[in-house]
């Protein structure tokens, strides 16, 4: 079982356009510095039904294939905040008030009485309704928040789990960090892959297909890639064709796949290695 990273995006500014996702190519560049790749990416609005059937998938593929997935926004405990509840619905568990939650927002909320020279009342009715954040799904595990101790929550399903972060970046980001390097630290560079490709000009995707096809066959766990272009601002039209996969396995069907386009006469331009 080869462990698989996702991420959800999680807000109607995303889909509306009136903010724009930062998170996804932070991940990418996250797990990358760690040798491991991003699988796939859902985004959603803030209906609660479509948030739990996204959520609910998840932890079918946690369970099933162990995979990491990362959600990224609506665990705050405005109206419009429906992520917590959606995760208990998914997991068919109730919500309740994580203890060490509890402590961590209290704090905050401590710290930012006295930054107001205010005496810190407990009761309050807004300071009450502040514990909501740390309503999370039964069994969660905390994640800290270095920003401002308001923490974000993890919920195991199977060999894998399900991470849940703010949706502002200068949290989620530092988080997400947090959970790679604490929890998953074995699996850095065990996962790691490589691509390495040419820019070839004058051809069609369907020319170059059978080659692709043949590649993959004979070289298994390999991915071959072909991504067309055709106003490139420095390559003009061209398409640039490739394989990913393990080092290992790249080593041995990228020379495959240029010996496959010597026979062909076309012009090529530079090599690509990420």
């Amino acid at each position: 079982m080869t462990t698989a990273f996702g991420i959800i995006i999680i807000g109607d500014e995303i889909l509306s356009g009136k903010r724009a996702d930062k998170h996804l190519p932070k991940a990418i560049e996250l797990l990358a510095a760690r040798g491991l790749p991003l699988a796939y990416a859902d985004y959603v609005g803030d209906d609660p039904a479509r948030i739990t059937a996204t959520l609910a998938r998840a932890f079918a593929a946690a369970r099933a294939s162990g995979d990491v997935v990362f959600s990224c926004g609506g665990i705050g405990a405005t109206p419009d905040d429906h992520t917590r509840g959606c995760a208990a619905s998914a997991l068919g568990v109730d919500l309740l008030l994580h203890p060490e939650a509890k402590d961590l927002i209290t704090e905050r909320m401590r710290d930012v009485a006295a930054e107001q020279g205010e005496v810190f009342n407990a009761d309050r009715d807004d300071n009450i309704h502040r514990l909501n954040m740390g309503v999370f799904p039964a069994g969660a595990q905390i994640i800290p928040n270095p920003y401002n101790k308001i923490p974000g929550f993890s919920c195991a399903a199977g060999a894998g789990s399900v991470h849940f972060l703010p949706g502002f970046p200068v949290m989620a980001w530092p988080m997400m960090a947090w959970v790679l390097d604490t929890i998953y630290p074995h699996l850095h560079q065990k996962l790691s892959y490589q691509e390495k490709s040419i820019i070839v000009f004058g051809s069609m995707e369907a020319t170059l297909t059978p080659l692709m096809i043949a590649l993959e066959a004979e070289h298994t766990g390999v991915k071959v890639f072909s991504l067309p272009s055709v106003d490139h601002p420095i390559y003009g039209r061209h398409i640039e064709l490739g394989v990913k996969g393990s080092p290992e396995a790249v080593a041995l069907a990228y020379p495959a796949l240029l010996a496959g386009l010597g026979l062909f006469a076309f012009k090529t331009g530079p090599e690509l290695v990420r």
